[in-house]
């Protein structure tokens, strides 16, 4: 087998790894709880799984806080999807981004 070949298939298998990584990463679920008031679950693909209000804070007073708890718990899980999705890239294919294409 020629140096090309082997190539070849190490970048095959690299992309094999990264897809089977990837797909995983998209059924993980990533929780963030903000203030006592949220608590958001989202999977690896962003979608929402689950978001928990607590009943204290339906409270009409509460509506602003409430509002920015929620887009603050569902930043703070992207963060946490993307920062493991840039870990998984850069371990199989030595940077990040995966193969950049």
């Amino acid at each position: 087998m020629n140096q090309m070949q082997q190539m070849i298939m190490q970048a095959q298998k690299m992309q094999r790894d990264l897809q089977k990584a990837l797909a995983a990463l998209d059924e993980k679920e990533f929780k963030v709880s903000k203030n006592g008031m949220v608590e958001l679950t989202v999977l690896g693909s962003k979608k929402i799984q689950k978001l928990d209000i607590d009943a204290d804070a339906l409270d009409p007073e509460n509506k602003e806080m409430l509002e920015e708890a929620i887009a603050m718990a569902f930043d703070e899980a992207i963060e946490q999807i993307e920062s493991e999705r840039a870990a998984i890239e850069s371990k199989i294919t030595g940077r990040a981004g995966g193969f950049g294409f």
